[in-house]
């Protein structure tokens, strides 16, 4: 059974991510190639190192302390996924609030552990006023096809700064 439960600054450190598996074999990417959205292939295995997990966990302290929302699922007491929602609005209207990170153990996708994480997210930035959630997305085909089964589309206004750190990454919004 998956236990679902908000993640604390305490209980976030190296230890947590012990059994937690983040790699992705990719072969195809979609890339916006003239303004056109096209699948290549692009063969690659994305794996985080240690120093990855301390910048994800100094990125998930920092989440927490600005009042945003992490939510972290649990299968035998061993974290297994988690999801993140910046606090802050952005956008012409303020009305975008930033799902910052969702990431499934490798071992545990495909059992619907994404979607309720993703189902969470839209629920709490709905609670605190947001009318979009942003994502800016890896541009692995499984990782598309995951976002447009949850509804989400191209943004309409794009996050630079998200384009600046990661050039390849497909910007998404969701509306609540």
């Amino acid at each position: 059974m998956i236990i679902y439960k908000p993640l604390t600054i305490e209980e976030i450190n190296i230890d947590l991510f012990t059994h937690f598996y983040r790699r992705q074999n990719v072969t195809d990417c979609w890339r916006n190639i003239e303004g056109v959205w096209q699948i290549k292939e692009c063969p690659f295995i994305d794996d985080w190192t240690v120093e990855d997990y301390q910048e994800l966990i100094d990125c998930l302290h920092h989440t927490i302390q600005t009042k945003g929302y992490v939510l972290g699922a649990f299968f035998d007491q061993q974290l297994k996924g988690f999801i993140c929602v910046e606090s802050s609005f952005f956008g012409k209207n303020k009305d975008y609030l930033d799902l910052s990170s969702l990431h499934v153990s490798h071992d545990m996708r495909h059992l619907g552990i994404g979607k309720t994480l993703f189902q969470s997210a839209k629920k709490w930035a709905k609670k605190q006023g947001a009318k979009k959630l942003y994502i800016s997305s890896h541009s692995a085909v499984e990782t598309q096809s995951f976002y447009q089964a949850m509804g989400c589309v191209d943004a309409i206004e794009i996050n630079e700064m998200h384009v600046m750190c990661e050039p390849f990454d497909r910007q998404l919004e969701c509306l609540l």
